[in-house]
This record gives structure tokens, sequence and C-alpha cells, in this order.
């Protein structure tokens, strides 16, 4: 399997809600970032699921390179 594309070489903040389920983009090909909207179709990614454990705002990875996927470790600043 290839790299993930690098969608931008910062986190992406987006307000959560508890209970919820969101669709991390791992390809790094969604035109919704950091949300999967099928793109990966035919690449050999599939999108992660992240269930909010309570309301607050977390940082998605948008490098796609975080080892804490799919919320952002800082492994933009190296690239």
């Amino acid at each position: 399997m290839s790299e993930p594309v690098i969608a931008q070489k910062s986190p992406l903040p987006v307000d959560v809600d508890e209970g919820k389920k969101y669709f991390w983009c791992a390809c790094g090909e969604s035109k919704k970032q950091p949300f999967c909207d099928g793109s990966h179709s035919g690449t050999g990614f599939t999108p992660m699921v992240y269930e909010a454990t309570e309301s607050k705002r977390v940082f998605f990875c948008g490098c796609k390179r975080s080892k804490k996927s799919p919320l952002c470790d800082g492994s933009h600043n190296s690239l």
C-alpha cells in the first residue's frame, strides 16, 4: 500500500458531539477533510471511525502521518 496523500500540513480542529461517530479520511483524497467522502475507493485505504466520548474540540490529523490517528500527534512538524 502506498502512502496517503498529505491533505494539509496542519491539524483540522473540529467540535465533536458526545456519542457521535465520525469517519476520518485515511487516504487524504477526500474533498471534505478531515472526513471521508468515499474518495478512497480503489486505493486500499479505508476511513477510520472516531467516536466522541465527550463534546469538545479535537484536532484531527491533516497530514495522514500521525501515530495517534485519527487525531494529530504533531507529525506534520517534521514534513
